[in-house]
C-alpha cells in the first residue's frame, strides 16, 4: 500500500487497513499541472486519495489513477456523497456516477459528507447496502458529532468504520476524538494543518520545528498521528508533500503533545456540523 510499511496503517473496524496519513483532494483549478501535482504526491510515498462529489475533481482524479502502473489494490481511494445527493435511491445513483469519474469498480471508503436529517437513515443504508455488496470496503461519516453518531447508532447496522472531522491544533476535537476512540471509529482529520497558515506561524510550533529539526507542518502531523488521528494533508508544492509525510522515524514527547494540545482554542475553520443540518437548502 505504502513505502512506509505497517507505521502508516491503521487497522478499522471492519478488518480493513487504511493508510494514517493520506492525500489531501487538490482541484484542478489550484495546480496549473493536475496530473504533475498527483504524480509527485505518489512518488513521495502517498497511498490514500481522498476526494468527494461535490469537489468537482473526480473525472481528472479518475483519468490519473487510470494512467498509473499498478494495481488498484496499491491505493485507497475516498469519496463522500453530497448533501443534495443524499436519500436511498439518490445515493446509489451518486455512488454509480462517483464509481464512473473514478473509473474504478469498488471504493475503498465511501463517506457522509455532512449530515442531514431529513434524509438521515435512508442515506446511511444505501452504504450499507453498498458496503453488502462489496462496492465498499469500509463506510463511514463525515463532520457526525456525538448527536449524530447517538442518532445514527440506534437505526445502524454497521458502525462507522471512520469519521472526518475538521482536526487541527487550535481546534483539536478532543471531545468527539475520545467518543469515537470509544466507539472504535478512527477519527480521520480534514484541515489538519489549521486554516490560513495561522498554526504555521504558532510560537509553540515553532520552538517545536526548532527542536526537533523538522517544519511545523511535520510537527502538526505527527502530533496528530501518536495521538491516534488520520491526516489527509493538502499541498500542492513537490517539497512540502514529501515532508509531510515523512513523519514514522521519529516521536514527539508527552511533554511536547502535551505543550499542543494545550493550544486548543475551539476555532473552526468552518461553521459546526449543526449549522446546516435541519435546512433544506441542500
Amino acid at each position: 500500500m505504502t513505502k512506509n510499511d505497517g507505521k502508516n496503517l491503521t487497522r478499522l473496524n471492519n478488518g480493513s487497513e487504511m493508510p494514517m496519513l493520506g492525500f489531501g483532494a487538490v482541484l484542478e483549478t489550484d495546480v496549473v499541472d493536475f496530473n504533475e501535482t498527483y504524480t509527485h504526491a505518489w512518488q513521495a510515498g502517498y497511498r490514500l486519495y481522498d476526494t468527494a462529489s461535490s469537489y468537482g475533481n473526480q473525472i481528472a482524479l479518475g483519468k490519473w489513477l487510470k494512467s498509473l502502473d499498478c494495481k488498484r489494490e496499491d491505493y485507497w481511494l475516498t469519496s463522500k456523497v453530497a448533501q443534495y445527493e443524499q436519500g436511498y435511491k439518490e445515493t446509489l445513483s451518486a455512488f454509480e456516477k462517483t464509481l464512473k469519474e473514478l473509473q474504478t469498480d469498488y471504493l475503498d471508503l465511501y463517506l457522509i459528507h455532512w449530515p442531514k436529517e431529513k434524509t438521515f437513515f435512508e442515506t446511511w443504508k444505501a452504504l450499507e447496502h453498498l458496503y453488502d455488496e462489496g462496492l465498499v470496503r469500509a463506510i463511514g461519516v463525515s463532520n457526525f458529532e456525538a448527536n449524530h453518531l447517538d442518532r445514527l447508532l440506534t437505526k445502524a447496522k454497521i458502525v462507522p468504520a471512520v469519521d472526518q472531522l475538521e482536526t487541527h491544533p487550535y481546534f483539536s476535537n478532543h471531545v468527539t476524538h475520545a467518543y469515537l476512540k470509544k466507539l472504535g471509529i478512527q477519527h480521520q482529520a480534514w484541515s489538519p494543518l489549521g486554516h490560513k497558515g495561522a498554526e504555521l506561524n504558532d510560537p509553540t510550533l515553532e520552538k517545536l520545528a526548532q527542536k526537533y529539526n523538522k517544519t511545523i507542518a511535520q510537527i502538526i502531523l505527527r502530533w496528530q498521528y501518536q495521538n491516534g488521528v488520520a491526516t489527509i494533508p493538502k499541498s500542492t508544492n513537490a517539497q512540502r508533500q514529501r515532508e509531510n509525510i515523512d513523519i514514522f522515524d521519529w516521536q514527539l514527547t508527552a511533554a511536547d503533545i502535551e505543550s499542543i494540545d494545550l493550544l486548543q482554542k475551539g476555532e473552526r475553520v468552518m461553521g459546526a456540523p449543526d449549522a446546516n443540518y435541519s435546512e433544506d437548502k441542500w
